[in-house]
């Protein structure tokens, strides 16, 4: 699979150089992680253990959390290692890696926050249909479809990249292993990998998000137009809006990133929107549906109350 290549090992230059700050951002990012971990990871356990969980919603829901722990696992140890570290290096095999999984579960994220988009469509639009709609069978199927396509979307990314010659420097201005940065690496001809990257992660990206506009769109005309209850009203917009944030903080960075021309962008840019979705957004969304669904608040308030 891998060609042969005179860089064996990459250096991962990080956020900054400056000692005293990573210090100080070693234990900012340290507690990023365990609270990702800790929320996500409760969010999780309740949607699991709670009988009055087990719909769609919440299954989908259980599916982001797994996600946003396994995203923010991808890049956060290496960062914190790295900021004690003075030899900041990856593997060749451990570059790749990091890159697979961190597009395999991006790409997932992306196409999850949509089937939960269209799942709300559902509820709301087709009510009386909803059960039969969003069978067991049809999630799980569903689940199943995003995780296999965001798995080979990335090995597409992971194979092409390793076939790369780095005969060069090894030096990766950023604080992980990306397409981006290892294409500016690169020995010989890249446009594939780069029209790959431009058309393949686009496509994936902005066809979910559309579909989640479109979702959205016909919900808020349903609502204004079919519904004359107030409270029934704002109810169902209270239950949109919790996912509509998050659509917002991922897909903002992520656009920024990989649709812009590669002569827009520069590396401090890339890695402060990286951050945005790698670290900051998996640690708002357990505080995002929490604090803003009662069935969640009352199933943790529960458990809570079993523990002690």
């Amino acid at each position: 699979m891998l060609n042969q290549t005179s860089v064996t090992e990459f250096l991962l230059l990080g956020v900054t150089d400056i000692q005293v700050l990573q210090t100080f951002l070693f234990v900012v990012f340290l507690a990023i992680y365990f609270v990702t971990v800790a929320g996500n990871g409760a969010i999780l356990m309740i949607v699991i253990s709670d009988s009055r969980l087990h719909s769609p919603m919440y299954f989908f829901l259980g599916n982001l959390s797994c996600l946003d722990i396994c995203y923010s696992t991808v890049t956060l140890p290496k960062m914190l290692e790295n900021f004690l570290s003075t030899h900041k290096a990856i593997s060749f095999l451990g570059c790749i890696t990091q890159l697979h999984f961190f597009h395999f579960l991006g790409s997932t994220e992306a196409m999850l926050l949509a089937v939960m988009a269209f799942d709300r469509f559902v509820a709301i639009c087709k009510p009386l249909r909803y059960p039969l709609i969003m069978n067991h069978q049809l999630c799980t199927q569903m689940a199943v479809t995003i995780w296999t396509i965001g798995f080979f979307h990335a090995l597409l990314h992971s194979i092409m990249t390793s076939r790369l010659d780095f005969c060069g420097s090894n030096h990766i201005h950023h604080f992980f292993c990306d397409v981006k940065p290892l294409l500016e690496l690169a020995c010989g001809n890249i446009e594939l990998n780069q029209s790959l990257l431009n058309t393949v992660t686009a496509t994936l990206g902005m066809a979910p998000f559309f579909l989640t506009l479109l979702s959205y769109s016909y919900i808020i005309i349903y609502l204004f137009f079919k519904t004359h209850s107030c409270s029934m009203l704002h109810k169902a917009l209270s239950t949109c809006a919790s996912h509509f944030m998050v659509v917002i903080l991922f897909y903002a960075p992520v656009v920024f990133t990989y649709v812009r021309p590669a002569s827009g962008s520069s590396m401090d840019q890339d890695q402060v929107i990286a951050i945005t979705y790698s670290v900051v957004t998996p640690v708002l969304n357990p505080l995002i549906y929490t604090l803003r669904n009662k069935e969640v608040k009352g199933s943790l308030s529960r458990v809570i109350r079993m523990r002690l």
